[in-house]
């Protein structure tokens, strides 16, 4: 498949920026503008896309660790869902470089040949209007299809695009799903975003977990079946060490109050954290319990409790027919 020629895109764009005058009266011809505008791009240009050197690359991807470690299940699960349909999974920093890549072998080619490809910068800046670099710039999930790019040489992509904020809260990096299919329905894009969307809060949660390896992870009211990634770590004394971006949110937590020793209680409620509590001991009981075949005396050392202690643990949960 070819991607349109000519000018008649470039036409397009130029006569919908005309006809909203000095603004853009969508998100789509914002974007457009600050294509054409404050980049000073040519929607008609043939330029080839802008690649790192493999140093560069090397480079950007040990930036990104561990997030470019913690994100190999999810692409992986991620292109399972998704790679019979002829797309390819691109992971990409902060600046729009991908990264990392999953696609068939057979489509090799063509998408090297597009920059679908490790090393290539889908910034705003560089490519214009397209599903990685505006998600990126407008901070949101979007889907960019076809003659929605800028430009012209993009137009037979769709690419469907969510970012992923760092254990800090920041903005770290994007998934994106693209495909050259000229008969992608807009059911078929919206499952793929929400597949999208599944995965990179998984890379979110992951990344987040192995941040704060010592503290316990207590996932937020606001969570419950909505938002797998708005995740505390809490340390020893109950006091918030690390919040994702969708808890900071959810419950107005920032950098200074996490540095002036927020409680967990403050922001989950105490009933929150005795709970939280007592399933963390519920289950590292259970597992001292099954880590020494049931015996109450040997689990108990483990625990560096008395036997009578653990007894008494066992009855408080509820534990105390466990074997």
């Amino acid at each position: 498949m070819v991607a349109q020629t000519g000018n008649g895109h470039g036409k397009l764009i130029k006569q919908a920026l005309d006809a909203a005058g000095g603004e853009a009266r969508s998100a789509l011809a914002a974007s457009w503008r600050r294509s054409m505008s404050l980049y000073g791009l040519d929607p008609e240009d043939e330029g080839r896309p802008n690649t790192l050197t493999d140093q560069e690359l090397r480079e950007a991807r040990d930036a990104l660790e561990p997030m470019t470690t913690a994100a190999q299940d999810s692409l992986d699960r991620l292109f399972l869902a998704v790679g019979d349909t002829g797309c390819c999974v691109l992971l990409t920093n902060a600046e729009g470089v991908t990264l990392e890549r999953r696609g068939a072998a057979a489509d090799d080619e063509i998408f090297r040949r597009w920059g679908l490809w490790p090393g290539a910068v889908w910034s705003e800046a560089v490519e214009g209007t397209n599903g990685i670099g505006t998600a990126l710039a407008e901070r949101r999930p979007l889907t960019i299809h076809r003659d929605q790019h800028f430009h012209t040489r993009n137009t037979a992509l769709s690419c469907t695009s969510h970012p992923i904020y760092g254990p800090t809260g920041r903005l770290a990096g994007l998934l994106d799903v693209s495909s050259c299919r000229a008969d992608a329905t807009q059911g078929v894009l919206g499952l793929i975003a929400a597949a999208v969307a599944d995965a990179a809060r998984a890379i979110e949660a992951q990344t987040f977990r192995q941040a704060f390896p010592q503290a316990r992870i207590v996932l937020t009211d606001d969570a419950a079946g909505r938002n797998t990634a708005a995740l505390l770590a809490v340390d020893q004394d109950d006091l918030v060490v690390g919040a994702t971006r969708a808890a900071r949110l959810a419950l107005a937590i920032t950098d200074d109050r996490i540095a002036n020793q927020l409680a967990a209680s403050e922001v989950l409620g105490v009933g929150a954290v005795e709970a939280d509590l007592q399933n963390a001991e519920r289950g590292a009981v259970r597992r001292a319990l099954a880590l020494s075949g049931g015996n109450v005396s040997a689990a108990a050392r483990a625990l560096g409790v008395s036997r009578a202690t653990l007894h008494r643990k066992l009855h408080r949960l509820g534990l105390s027919n466990a074997p």
